[in-house]
């Protein structure tokens, strides 16, 4: 009996591990100085994936940072609630084919997201343009 009790905590405790996904609330972490500087929410919608900004940290931020260097529909807008990751679909281990918008500069990037393969509430995010790329490491929540 105790055997099959061992074995079922085995098989739920691998099951929960490898239910892992992307989604729920990520902190980003400046590159450059450690700094959290906001929390992002992954989410689907449909068959695709999308991150929202719920929150500035950044301290050199000012108060309801706007995107200001943004264009078009977002130029101006409130950063916190701004949908920043679009159209993700998830091919195996990556959620690929996407865009991100990077507040701060205001342009949008081609992206892809995969978690960590030793730690999963670590999430790889990859803005790029051909084959010049940078790569962010946001921590889950």
């Amino acid at each position: 009996m105790k055997y099959v009790v061992l074995v079922l905590l085995c098989f739920f405790a691998f099951a929960k591990a490898n239910s892992q996904d992307v989604t729920g609330t990520w902190k980003t972490i400046d590159d450059e100085s450690g700094e959290v500087k906001s929390h992002v929410q992954v989410y689907k919608k449909g068959d695709s994936y999308y991150g929202k900004v719920l929150k500035v940290l950044s301290k050199d931020a000012p108060p309801n940072p706007k995107c200001i260097a943004c264009e078009g529909a977002l130029k101006d807008q409130p950063i916190e609630g701004m949908v920043i990751m679009k159209d993700l679909k998830k091919k195996g281990k990556m959620y690929k084919d996407g865009t991100i918008i990077d507040p701060e500069n205001g342009k949008e990037y081609d992206c892809k997201i995969w978690l960590n393969e030793d730690n999963p509430d670590l999430l790889m995010v990859r803005g790029y343009i051909l084959f010049l790329y940078r790569t962010q490491t946001w921590e889950r929540l």
